[in-house]
C-alpha cells in the first residue's frame, strides 16, 4: 500500500519548496512557520479527494475531466497542468545543478547524468520498481531535521514572531503566496490519482491510503519546518531586504551548522532528495496527463514500443527542460515565481477537484454534508489567500 502518497508528499520538498523556505526564513525569521502548520489539513483535503477519485473510479484526473466536460475542457486544463509541470521541472533541474555547483561539478555533466539515470530506470523498470527508488531517494530529505536541530532555535523568539505577521508588506505576501504554491502543486494532485491506478489498487485500500496521505503530509510540513527553522535561525539579519541570489550561497550559509564540508554535503544530498523525486514525478505526471488526454492511458508496465504516447512525451519534456536548465537561468527569482504561479493557479485547481468528488464519485464515497461544506470553506479561504497574496505580491 505505501508508495504513492509517501512519494507525492516527498516530491512537495522540492527545490523550489527548500529554496521558498529559506529565503523565506533568511527576509522574515519564524513569521512564515505557523502557515507551515495550517498548511497540513488543506494539503490532506485536497490530495485525499484524489485518492477518493482514483481508487473509487480506477481513472485519472483528466480521464475523468474528458469523461464530463469534453475535450475541449480537458485540453486546457492539461495545458495549465503541464504548465506547471514544466514550471517545476526547470526549477529541480536548475537545483540539482546548484547542488552540484557547491561540488565543483559543472552544469552539463550534472545534467547528462540526471537524464541517462532517470531515462535508464524508467524505460526498464515497472512502476513499483520506480516507486521504490524514488522513496529511497526521497528520504534524503530528512538530512534538513539534521540541520534544524542543529542550529538550536530560540523558542521564545519563535513564540513572538510566529504571530507577527506582516500581512501589508507587499514583499511578505509575495512570500505567503510562494509558500502555499509550493505546498499545494496541481502536479502532486494529477500524480496520486494516475499513481493509485498504476499500483492496481482500488476501494479495499481506501482508508489505508487516506491514512498514508494524511502521515505523508504531516512529514512533508516537518520537513519544510525544519527548513524555514534552520533558515531563520541562521541566517535571518532582521533586515526584510535580506536573501540569496543562488544555491551556492545558501549552502555555504547552512555549511555554519555542522562546517563548511559537512553542511554543504548535509544541504546537498537533502536538496538533491527532494529535487531528484519532483523530477520523477513531474515527468510521470505530464505524460500520464497527455495520453489521458488522447484517450490513451498507459502505465509503466508497458513497453516503451507499446505506449509511445507515455514515454515520448516523459523523454521529451525531461531532455526539453534539461536544455532550457543548461541556458543558466536564476534559480532562486524561478523557483519563487513558479511557486507564486502555482498559487495563482489554485482556485481553477481546487475547483475542478470539488466538483470532480461531488459529481463522479459513488454514492457511497461521494463528498456531501458536513465535510463537502469543510473542504468547500479551506478550498475558498486558502484559493482566496494564495490569489490575493500573489496579486498583492506582484503588484507592490
Amino acid at each position: 500500500m505505501v508508495g504513492p502518497g509517501l512519494v507525492v508528499m516527498l516530491a512537495d520538498i522540492e527545490a523550489g519548496s527548500v529554496i521558498t523556505l529559506a529565503q523565506s526564513g533568511a527576509q522574515w525569521g519564524y513569521r512564515l512557520l505557523l502557515l507551515q502548520v495550517l498548511l497540513i489539513p488543506l494539503m490532506f483535503m485536497a490530495q485525499e479527494l484524489t485518492v477518493r477519485l482514483g481508487l473509487c473510479t480506477g481513472k485519472g484526473c483528466v480521464e475523468l475531466l474528458r469523461q464530463r466536460y469534453g475535450l475541449a475542457v480537458t485540453m486546457a486544463a492539461t495545458a495549465v497542468l503541464l504548465l506547471s509541470c514544466f514550471g517545476a521541472l526547470i526549477t529541480e533541474m536548475s537545483g540539482l545543478v546548484g547542488a552540484g555547483s557547491l561540488f565543483g561539478i559543472p552544469p552539463w555533466q550534472t545534467l547528462m547524468l540526471l537524464v541517462t539515470l532517470i531515462l535508464g530506470m524508467v524505460l526498464t523498470g515497472s512502476y513499483r520498481a520506480v516507486e521504490r527508488v524514488v522513496v529511497a531517494i526521497g528520504l534524503f530529505c530528512v538530512a534538513f531535521i539534521v540541520m534544524a536541530v542543529k542550529a538550536r532555535p530560540n523558542g521564545e523568539r519563535i513564540v513572538q514572531e510566529i504571530w507577527q505577521l506582516p500581512i501589508l508588506d507587499h514583499d511578505f505576501l509575495y512570500l505567503v503566496a510562494a509558500n502555499i504554491g509550493t505546498s499545494i502543486m496541481p502536479w502532486t494532485i494529477f500524480y496520486q490519482q494516475s499513481a493509485l491506478i498504476n499500483k492496481g489498487l482500488n476501494s479495499g485500500q481506501l482508508r489505508a491510503a487516506r491514512l498514508e496521505t494524511m502521515l505523508g503530509a504531516i512529514l512533508c510540513q516537518i520537513l519544510s519546518a525544519a527548513v524555514l527553522i534552520a533558515s531563520a535561525a541562521t541566517l535571518n539579519t532582521h533586515r526584510h531586504d535580506a536573501g540569496f541570489d543562488n544555491i551556492a550561497q545558501i549552502g555555504e550559509a547552512f555549511g555554519t551548522l555542522i562546517g563548511p564540508t559537512w553542511g554543504r554535503a548535509v544541504f546537498a544530498i537533502g536538496l538533491s532528495g527532494g529535487a531528484l523525486v519532483a523530477t520523477i514525478v513531474v515527468c510521470l505526471t505530464a505524460a500520464w496527463a497527455m495520453s489521458e488526454a488522447m484517450g490513451m492511458r498507459h502505465s509503466l508496465e508497458r513497453h516503451p514500443l507499446e505506449a509511445p504516447w507515455f514515454y515520448g512525451p516523459f523523454a521529451a519534456l525531461l531532455i526539453a527542460g534539461a536544455l532550457l536548465t543548461g541556458s543558466g537561468v536564476n534559480l532562486i527569482h524561478l523557483s519563487i515565481a513558479v511557486g507564486v504561479v502555482n498559487a495563482l493557479l489554485l482556485p481553477l485547481v481546487f475547483l475542478m477537484l470539488f466538483l470532480l468528488a461531488r459529481r463522479e464519485l459513488p454514492e457511497e464515497h461521494r463528498l456531501r454534508g458536513g465535510y463537502a461544506l469543510l473542504v468547500g470553506a479551506g478550498f475558498v479561504l486558502t484559493a482566496a489567500l494564495g490569489l490575493y497574496a500573489g496579486i498583492a505580491g506582484l503588484v507592490g
